[in-house]
């Protein structure tokens, strides 16, 4: 299953009740990509620990679909059929899922696009753990769309410019 793993600086984007990634229009292009599942987890910078999401378990959603394009950019939304919002009540990842941690924090990588490789097996172990949590949780929000309309605001101002 091809997953995109990338950092959060901020909360809001996936909105936590509707489930639409992109309502703020962040991570414009990375959301145009082709993945399977999303997992989103805090970054370890000022920004995120201001949110109280950094090196944390945010989010995770499987099996997406497109949810219409932004208004001003254009860029995909996307909706799931198993949405999990954990935000600052996840876990912590360099104590539970240290493999993914390391290879997110360590080099600083703002995205990947994870796939299984017998290279990576620990990881891959990892993730599948992650992907297992969502699995029985429900459907993006069915008001998605109505929720969508009224929130499709920009990310907030970042001291790097980037959502």
């Amino acid at each position: 299953m091809r997953t995109l793993i990338y950092k959060r600086t901020h909360t809001g984007d996936p909105d936590p009740k509707a489930g639409v990634f992109g309502n703020h229009d962040c991570m414009k292009s990375i959301r145009d990509r082709k993945f399977d599942a999303v997992i989103g987890i805090g970054g370890i910078g000022q920004e995120p620990k201001n949110w109280g999401i950094d090196g944390r378990l945010n989010w995770i959603g499987i099996d997406p679909s497109s949810h219409g394009r932004h208004p001003k950019s254009g860029s995909r939304r996307l909706i799931f059929s198993h949405f999990l919002y954990l935000g600052a009540d996840g876990p912590l990842l360099q104590g539970k899922y240290p493999a993914l941690a390391a290879h997110m924090y360590n080099t600083n990588r703002r995205s990947i696009m994870h796939s299984p490789s017998p290279a990576r097996a620990r990881l891959d172990r990892e993730v599948n753990k992650i992907l297992r949590l969502a699995e029985a949780a429900p459907r993006s929000n069915r008001r998605a769309k109505q929720a969508s309309r009224t929130n499709s605001g920009k990310c907030p101002p970042k001291s790097r410019g980037v959502c």
